[in-house]
């Protein structure tokens, strides 16, 4: 059974709720398509989708289906066709006639695969929807995890897990970002809502938290969404579901979203497929965890598995940035360490999938009580000196053509790989150390917001993005700076993958920082610097240092000459 002692028992589907009559009031059916097929579905052994359906499926949907294909452990689950997601913004937010009785078609199958039931007490299954363009827009657009979790489904979660804590932490996180995403809610709320059960009750960590008091924070969000959106959070899950769908295919028009697409050239009117899948869980103790795997260093472009894992963890703890993880290897809290045997599936899998895909892969897994599963594959972001001893070395290897190789590194990436970079003779004022995690150098002035780089770099002043942690709240500042430092977050996080995929110097988890947004300072130690003094990042050695220092031009890679006499059809 997928979930073990969590989602397992009678796979007896006969009971399934009906689509409740405030879901159907609130998301009128549109005029059909004739014919049109809404939903695909995947896992429990095969696929109904393939990899080549990127239009319809979006990549994260065309990516699991072919990994269902290929035997890779995935969730099972189902994409609805990024059409959908079209005629539901044409239509002002109803759903197209013939959507939801295929989602309901599609759900009773996964409860079989499952061996659970949405919305049942005793045994229910829970679901997360997640959004997915045909191309990669990280962080951009919305996902919801645990849903499915009412008052009453969350006490037979805790019965079937034997876990109270657990489940109640599950219930807590569901309304949090289904209060957030779906009801408009701001996160920054919860937050405070959180902080002051913590300060009442003399808790200074979120480990400290017992079931109870999950239990009680989770009543204080419900009363926090009915305070602030003025309706309560919903106790029926079908109609969970069916909002959780609207708000991911709104999410493709959110701000943050369009500005993404403005400066990557990603056409408005593809719109996003949405995929909903059985839950594995991470937080299920020290065996558990959640973690991204790279078949090749994103950075240096090396054949070797690097990623980061986070124990007793969700997937949404990583990529935001909240908490730093350790590495896949070589630590106490690391996946060799916690799951080795999941360790070395996953080195088996990355490399399967990158021959598979013919390109390096960014990897999304979770570890449940030791059990791996796969949650997302795709052509993962790397810096442009990466790209070019990727596209190298996977020709030399006989993965891909030399053509291809050649096509892949387009001059602009070859440009980008003798950018400049710190003078590694120069002195230097190194004043804290972080991850390297996007390569390259440069100088500018501190700023603390993503509205003040903007405002700055308007007027041609190179700004440095110090934050805690970024969110794609701050793609706007990240698009202007010359780099970016944050003080937690790893490697993986939203500030390393965004920075990457735009070329930017970036330091992530300088955990000695203490940035101070409102203030417009960050410290370390008896050190500050303030709003507009002269910083310099190295994103190859992953310093922050005080001043400016002086740059040089590196010699050209022997990967860029090869590539260089590919395409010039000379040498071998």
């Amino acid at each position: 059974m997928l979930h073990q002692s969590i989602i397992q028992g009678s796979t007896d589907t006969s009971g399934a709720i009906a689509v409740g009559a405030a879901v159907v009031a609130g998301h009128a059916a549109l005029p059909a398509a004739g014919g049109q097929r809404w939903v695909y579905a995947f896992g429990g052994g095969g696929a109904e989708g393939h990899g080549g359906m990127l239009a319809e499926l979006g990549g994260k949907g065309a990516g699991l289906a072919e990994m269902a294909r290929l035997g890779v452990p995935v969730p099972p689950g189902f994409t609805i066709v990024a059409e959908a997601s079209r005629r539901h913004r044409a239509g002002q937010g109803g759903f197209p006639a013939g959507l939801m009785a295929q989602v309901e078609e599609a759900l009773t199958r996964l409860e079989a695969v499952a061996g659970a039931r949405f919305g049942g007490s005793e045994n229910p299954l829970l679901v997360s929807v997640r959004s997915g363009a045909r191309a990669s827009m990280p962080g951009m657009m919305d996902t919801i995890l645990n849903l499915g979790l009412t008052d009453a489904t969350v006490t037979g979660l805790a019965a079937r897990s034997g876990d109270a804590r657990f489940a109640y932490d599950c219930y807590r996180r569901l309304i949090q970002t289904y209060g957030t995403v779906v009801q408009g809610v701001g996160a920054h709320v919860f937050d405070a809502a959180l902080e002051a059960y913590k300060e009442m009750h003399g808790l200074t960590r979120d480990a400290d938290l017992s079931a109870a008091d999950w239990r009680a924070v989770a009543a204080a969000y419900r009363d926090v969404i009915e305070r602030e959106a003025g309706e309560p959070f919903p106790q029926d899950a079908r109609t969970q579901l069916f909002a959780a769908i609207g708000a991911i295919f709104r999410s493709w028009s959110n701000a943050r979203a369009v500005a993404f697409r403005a400066v990557h050239g990603i056409p408005d009117d593809w719109g996003t497929a949405a995929t909903v899948q059985a839950m594995v869980f991470g937080n299920r103790g020290t065996a558990s965890g959640t973690g991204v795997a790279h078949s090749r260093d994103p950075s240096t472009g090396e054949a070797v598995l690097c990623g980061e894992f986070l124990a007793d963890a969700q997937g949404e703890d990583i990529v935001s940035g909240l908490r730093t993880p350790g590495p896949l290897a070589g630590a106490d809290a690391s996946l060799e360490a916690v799951a080795a045997e999941a360790f070395a599936e996953l080195g088996r899998i990355a490399d399967r999938l990158e021959r598979h895909f013919g390109d390096m892969q960014e990897i999304e897994f979770t570890v449940q009580q030791g059990r791996l599963f796969i949650l997302q594959s795709r052509a993962g972001k790397r810096t442009p000196e990466a790209g070019v001893r990727i596209a190298t070395e996977m020709a030399q290897a006989g993965i891909i053509s030399r053509a291809e190789a050649v096509q892949r590194a387009d001059l602009p990436a070859l440009a980008d790989s003798l950018r400049p970079i710190a003078d590694p003779d120069a002195p230097r004022d190194v004043i804290a150390c972080g991850l390297p995690a996007s390569s390259g150098a440069a100088t500018g002035v501190a700023v603390f917001t993503s509205d003040e780089a903007v405002r700055l770099a308007a007027e041609g002043v190179a700004v440095v993005l110090c934050r805690p942690e970024t969110s794609p709240h701050d793609v706007h500042g990240m698009q202007v700076a010359c780099a970016v430092v944050t003080a937690r977050g790893g490697a993986t996080s939203h500030a390393a993958t965004v920075a990457r995929a735009m070329g930017l110097p970036c330091v992530t988890g300088a955990r000695m920082l203490r940035v101070d947004p409102a203030a417009g300072v960050m410290t370390v130690g008896d050190l500050t610097v303030r709003a507009g003094e002269i910083i310099t990042v190295d994103g190859g050695a992953g310093h922050v240092i005080l001043g400016s220092v002086p740059m040089i031009r590196p010699e050209p890679p022997e990967a860029v000459a090869l590539l260089l006499r590919w395409a010039e059809g000379a040498g071998e």
